[in-house]
């Protein structure tokens, strides 16, 4: 349901409204309610960082480590205020922060004295940022563009800290939900490094006589042994041509989700070029920016991006116990080590053949693993579900809180 369109110079109210407010909504610009201010870079040598307020150039920590350059500001720490980011990817991403922070150079911070520094505010300058963003190169929202952009303020701050109160408990349950994801990532990453003797050996630094792992399931015993992927698995190179692109088929680097986390299905296909060719089963890796972990196992045929690498698993190993072992934090670290390129790093596809696996030495283990392996990302998935589900909520409940201005 869409919120109201208000136009410019009018007063209007939202759509939903908690009991005991009334009055229209009133139309501002940032600068109207804001102290704008970004923080600097400066060259510096052996800085340690100061963790409180008392210089009023503190050091940022987390860049004292940067090729010798120190985030700086021009106040002292800033305390409850509005941020958003600069530059880059993520330029006009909005976040009102609780407590005392430092800034860097790609942050800008609003400061209020009037109490317009909270979630609400926060979540009403989020929802337009994004429009006022430049992306002739690299992507960015300066301070002064900041300043003149236009948004709607409930009539009174008890109305604002109403909104704010219900958001940030929606928040905490997202973040409360989120958690359970990465606790499950977690126990997923330390059960394969002891089902896996390589991840557990790379991750420690030991290197065993024998080729056995930690954990094992009952019944299964002998030596695991290593080979490269090259001799597990083929690079598929077979070419389909456009008019074969389906959207329920195609998959590319934009619709493989991050974090292993699957697929979701294609909103554009490509106008030309060649494609290529997976079978149900084939792993399909992602080859731009290996960090984002987009890897994924087909269950269905269909047509890649050149930018997708096809990895298929030769008959005589397990299709599923292959994968996993390709969908793994330590195939990834291992892909970046030989990655090309500053912005868009792409992995090296002969140093991926390399890469060594650890077998068991039957295929009825190989499936033991990949079963539990399986389970286990399902229930990551499913909770993961339920957090896309707590973020659309919120996404539906800001259009009805929040009415914006029709320009």
């Amino acid at each position: 349901m869409k919120n109201k369109q208000c136009k410019m110079g009018n007063g209007c109210i939202p759509q939903l409204r908690f009991p005991g407010f009334t009055g229209e909504w009133t139309e501002k610009r940032i600068e109207d309610i804001f102290k704008i201010t970004r923080g600097l870079v400066l060259p510096m040598k052996s800085v340690s960082p100061i963790k409180d307020g008392n210089n009023p150039y503190a050091v940022y920590s987390s860049q004292t480590l940067n090729n010798g350059l120190a985030g700086f500001y021009k106040d002292f720490l800033y305390e409850n205020a509005i941020t958003w980011t600069t530059d880059g990817a993520n330029a006009g991403d909005v976040t009102f922060r609780v407590g005392k922070f430092y800034c860097t150079n790609v942050c800008g911070v609003l400061l209020s004295d009037e109490g317009y520094a909270n979630e609400c505010i926060a979540a009403i300058i989020n929802s337009v940022s994004k429009k006022h963003v430049s992306y002739v190169g690299n992507p960015k929202l300066m301070n002064n563009v900041m300043a003149k952009i236009p948004i709607l303020l409930p009539p009174t701050l008890a109305e604002q800290q109403k909104i704010a109160d219900c958001l940030s408990a929606l928040d905490d349950t997202i973040s409360a939900q989120q958690q359970k994801v990465e606790v499950l990532k977690t126990h997923k990453k330390g059960l394969m490094q002891q089902l896996f003797p390589a991840m557990r050996n790379e991750e420690w630094g030991i290197r065993n006589e024998k080729c056995v792992p930690q954990l094992r399931f009952p019944g299964f015993t002998g030596e695991w042994v290593e080979k490269r992927l090259g001799e597990v698995c083929n690079i598929i190179t077979e070419k389909c041509n456009l008019c074969e692109l389906t959207y329920d088929t195609y998959i590319s680097t934009e619709n493989i989700l991050q974090d292993f986390l699957g697929i979701e299905k294609s909103t554009r296909l490509p106008k030309s070029g060649s494609f290529t060719k997976f079978r149900k089963d084939d792993i399909l890796v992602s080859n731009i920016r290996p960090y984002l972990k987009k890897i994924w196992q087909a269950f269905f045929d269909g047509a890649a991006s050149n930018d997708v690498l096809v990895f298929r698993t030769k008959d005589n190993y397990n299709k599923l116990f292959v994968s996993h072992q390709i969908k793994s934090e330590s195939f990834v670290n291992y892909c970046m080590k030989g990655a090309k390129g500053v912005k868009m790093p792409r992995g090296d596809k002969a140093m991926m053949l390399e890469y060594k696996v650890n077998l068991p030495p039957t295929l009825a283990e190989q499936q033991k693993i990949a079963d539990c392996l399986s389970a286990l990302d399902e229930t990551i998935s499913a909770q993961q579900q339920k957090v896309e589900a707590l973020k659309r909520h919120k996404k539906g409940l800001m259009q009805q809180l929040f009415p914006s201005i029709n320009n």
